[in-house]
């Protein structure tokens, strides 16, 4: 997997970039296409950096508790088929 060049607050920073001056200049800046500007753009939308920060930490919970939720469910449903078995 190829590794990203930018982490999300530079990339949210680089989008603040574009509010002063062109979507052109910036990319030639930081040696990015256009058309990567416009996904990030698409993306992060109107986010501050901190919002970037706090929506990372959001994500890693979110996906930490969907974990756990997987695994309860399967603990559940190992009861369920030895309880079956049982009788």
């Amino acid at each position: 997997m190829k590794r990203a060049r930018f982490s999300d607050e530079q990339i949210v920073r680089i989008l603040r970039e574009t509010d002063k001056d062109t979507v052109v200049e910036v990319a030639k800046r930081h040696g990015v296409s256009e058309p990567t500007i416009y996904a990030w753009r698409k993306k992060f939308g109107d986010l501050e950096t901190d919002e970037v920060r706090r929506l990372k930490t959001l994500e890693a919970e979110n996906a930490r508790l969907r974990k756990l939720l997987v695994d309860r469910d399967l603990e559940i449903e190992v009861m369920k088929e030895i309880n079956r078995k049982k009788w």
